[in-house]
């Protein structure tokens, strides 16, 4: 944990990025379709997950009383509806090598649209209950997105591994904006509510539904991937591949754990903003989108 101050704050904007999928192999980690396949549940499950933020946010907005955190909100929307448009952009790629996400993707579009979707509440307070859970809710994602951010920014495995540079970009454009903006859900959350048992429980409900629709998504890819004959995903690989250095190690993210549910918590104290921006500066593509 750096001894980052609490003051350090970033102007944040959408960029304007540019991927192009035709030379990315369906095992764009060679050799490892687990871990590919694990990491690519991201692309499954963000651009329904940052919409729902984005949906969530723009109803949040006439309650913010601050007008820095109003302009970092509004950054982090756009940031948000970019992330989603560029994961979505990996699906008909994903389908055209022959794995087709979409009976999993229905799926997750169901859980945000429906299950954490506005409900036919009336006005008054019940109708403030729900909004104030969803935007604890993204607080607590929010936590795990910069914790992914931060570690693939560091991952130099996925680099001696030979990864796809197309891929590996995307993953870490996007990782370093998690990290820039890692503070936004959890100061809008502290501004509108910040209740400690409101955050204790939005961030089991948040931590249990990441576990379940990750090992899902694994096991979805594993099992419909065309190149595998019987393709499997368990704990044991999960656990093993981050011993390698190839998906987040399982202690690192117990540890994450705790840290969030300090009463003394603040993202600013994790990650670095510096080697985050470097990375966006030297991005292909967010830099208009020249092949790496």
């Amino acid at each position: 944990m750096s001894n980052k101050p609490l003051s350090e704050h970033a102007g944040l904007r959408a960029r304007n990025v540019s991927f192009g999928w035709d030379h990315t192999p369906l095992h764009w980690l060679p050799g490892d379709p687990f871990a590919t396949h694990t990491i690519n549940v991201l692309h499954l499950l963000l651009p329904a997950g940052e919409r729902w933020f984005v949906h969530v946010y723009k109803q949040v907005l006439p309650h913010i009383r601050d007008e820095r955190l109003r302009a970092d909100v509004i950054g982090f929307i756009g940031q948000e509806a970019v992330h989603a448009a560029a994961h979505d952009d990996v699906l008909p790629h994903l389908k055209r090598l022959g794995l087709d996400p979409t009976p999993y993707t229905a799926q997750v579009d169901w859980l945000f649209e429906k299950l954490l979707g506005d409900r036919t509440l009336p006005p008054g307070r019940a109708r403030h209950w729900w909004l104030m859970e969803r935007v604890a809710m993204i607080a607590a994602i929010e936590h795990y997105t910069a914790f992914l951010g931060d570690w693939v920014l560091n991952a130099d495995e996925l680099d001696r591994r030979g990864a796809d540079p197309m891929m590996l970009d995307l993953l870490r454009w996007h990782g370093a904006e998690e990290v820039e903006h890692r503070s936004v859900a959890f100061d809008l959350f502290m501004h509108v509510d910040g209740g400690y048992r409101r955050r204790v429980r939005t961030w089991a409900t948040a931590f249990a539904a990441l576990v379940f629709l990750w090992q899902r998504g694994a096991r979805f890819f594993m099992e419909n991937d065309p190149e595998l004959r019987d393709g499997k995903a368990s704990f044991g690989q999960f656990f093993r591949a981050g011993q390698q250095g190839t998906l987040p190690s399982t202690s690192a993210m117990l540890k994450s754990i705790p840290t969030y549910l300090s009463p003394a918590y603040h993202p600013s104290q994790e990650g670095s903003t510096a080697q985050a921006a470097a990375y966006l500066a030297s991005s292909p593509g967010a830099n208009g989108g020249v092949r790496p």
